[in-house]
């Protein structure tokens, strides 16, 4: 994700956002945001809600399944934010899905199955990205 950000965060008391400015490193020879590079954000976006949203242990979570809807463009400059819902967790999945926006109008519609994989730190880190401090 080094190469696609900066990326943003935000808590707003309730849900994370997640957000990125398309640069012109992000877009395909129409000059809007490349399909790639959606998906990409649409895979950080749902396990970073489950992070904060979920009520559990902070756990590692490997994309088993990404489901990517394309709603429509991302031009060159547009604000592009993201935020999702955790459906279910089991022992060894989770279930999330989310909404992606370009300028506030939807852009992308995201599902995805998640393995409950090894826990972050010690598990209880209720601030990963370090944005309520």
């Amino acid at each position: 994700m080094a190469h696609t950000g900066p990326l943003y965060a935000r808590w707003t008391g309730e849900r994370l956002q997640l957000g990125f400015r398309v640069e012109h490193r992000h877009t395909n020879p129409l000059n809007i945001c490349h399909g790639g590079m959606m998906a990409s954000f649409a895979d950080m976006l749902l396990p970073c809600a489950s992070m904060y949203q979920g009520s559990g242990e902070r756990r590692f979570l490997p994309t088993i399944s990404l489901q990517v809807d394309y709603l429509g463009a991302s031009a060159l400059g547009a604000w592009v934010q993201g935020e999702g819902d955790i459906l279910r967790t089991t022992r060894n999945m989770l279930f999330a899905q989310g909404l992606v926006t370009a300028d506030g109008v939807p852009v992308l519609r995201v599902s995805g199955i998640f393995k409950m994989g090894a826990l972050i730190g010690d598990g209880t880190d209720r601030d990963p990205l370090r944005l309520l401090r």
